[in-house]
């Protein structure tokens, strides 16, 4: 039987309130995520600094936040941040030889100038060999665990959404005690860029894991607050503006407009090709909204749309169940001009929009600095989550 860390038990378990951190999924435009960490973890150093805790260059966004999760390229990252305990600036220099490595064509061929895709499009070889090097046998809840963990996948073989955590009082943690590296996997294991994970899920059952974009949950931000505080899950996190924090960033976005007249008489086959996306947009929407209507903006809240707004005045009985802020950039031409990115032309911020070239993680990361330089300030971060002495972890 492997030891639970009876410190991540103790901090899992611990009075006072709690902070959340939800990483979207997204592929290689995970790269955007890192600049919004790279100034969070920098803003929330300084602070801490000038409150007496700890210094600004040993700050690590693991000592704020008390669970760290995400889906897909998001969890590779909450991985890093809350078992590795790395600093976001090691991970931006992972991220830039990580991308190149696994999203190399493998399992293609050329026919007639054309590239042609077998069964996937990658093999998952060099992704699983990097994962094994970063985090060798690592598992859920032990002394490797810097701070409480999720990662969100989807089990194919019974259609259900799998919120994996080291919580060690969850209800099927002992069976559950998956490595590191096979729970990230899984959740990274998108249809059609690569095979699923196959994982031993105890009492002799196989589970079939895929990414867990093929979710609701590409934006794991609503089911992170739902693991801290159903009971089922068994963290029981109190709800308050001043108790509960979820910073959610996101992997950029960008509005998605058909030409109408190609769509009075759409084909079958130009419906089937649309749908994932619409299905994965129509979710993504629909986790906003609930995070803006169950939660308070602390920052600048995006305008859903022109009818329901930013769901400031809204709220379920009269108040919030947590303070909430979301950064993401708007993947327009407009926006990346105002952020000083150059000779970005809308087929090349088309481009920039796919999940696995490689090639744009220089400009995705810069995009994500610019972005984070005038979106995260010290004042979206509620004083009554500052932490009042070093965590022990």
């Amino acid at each position: 039987m492997i030891a639970v860390s009876s410190k991540l038990e103790a901090r899992l378990s611990a009075e006072g309130p709690k902070r959340i951190l939800a990483l979207d999924g997204g592929g290689i435009r995970g790269a955007i995520t890192l600049g919004f960490l790279e100034k969070l973890e920098e803003t929330l150093g300084e602070r801490h600094e000038r409150l007496g805790i700890g210094s600004k260059k040993d700050f690590r966004l693991h000592q704020y936040f008390d669970l760290i999760g995400g889906t897909s390229t998001g969890s590779i990252i909450a991985a890093l941040l809350a078992i590795g305990g790395y600093s976001v600036t090691e991970i931006k220099a992972m991220y830039r030889s990580l991308g190149a490595r696994i999203f190399s064509d493998r399992n293609g061929f050329n026919l007639l100038g054309r590239r042609i895709y077998l069964d996937r499009k990658y093999d998952s070889t060099p992704l699983k060999e990097e994962l094994k090097r970063i985090f060798e046998d690592a598992r859920l809840g032990d002394d490797s665990n810097k701070t409480g963990f999720c990662a969100v996948t989807k089990r194919l073989d019974t259609c259900s959404t799998w919120p994996v955590t080291n919580n060690p009082k969850a209800k099927y943690f002992d069976e559950n005690r998956f490595f590191i590296r096979d729970i990230v996997r899984a959740s990274t294991a998108a249809p059609s860029f690569f095979e699923p994970e196959i994982i031993d899920v105890g009492n002799g059952q196989e589970g079939i894991f895929v990414d867990g974009g093929m979710s609701m949950m590409n934006n794991p931000s609503l089911q992170l607050f739902l693991v801290a505080t159903l009971k089922g899950f068994k963290l029981n996190w109190e709800v308050g503006e001043d108790k509960l924090l979820i910073v959610s960033i996101g992997t950029g976005r960008r509005e998605k407009k058909l030409l109408g007249s190609k769509w009075k008489d759409p084909k079958l086959w130009h419906i089937a090709t649309q749908a994932p996306d619409q299905f994965m947009s129509d979710a993504s929407e629909l986790v906003e909204v609930m995070m803006h209507f169950i939660g308070k903006g602390t920052g600048d809240l995006r305008k859903i749309d022109s009818e329901i707004e930013d769901l400031s005045e809204d709220a379920i009985g009269g108040s919030k169940a947590f303070s909430y802020l979301r950064y993401n950039v708007e993947m327009s031409k407009e926006r990346l001009d105002e952020l000083k990115i150059p000779g970005l032309k809308e087929d090349k911020i088309a481009d920039l929009m796919n999940m696995d070239s490689a090639e744009n993680v220089e400009d995705l990361i810069r995009i994500g600095e610019e972005a984070a330089k005038t979106e995260v300030k010290s004042e979206h971060l509620p004083k009554a989550f500052d932490l009042k002495s070093e965590v022990p972890v």
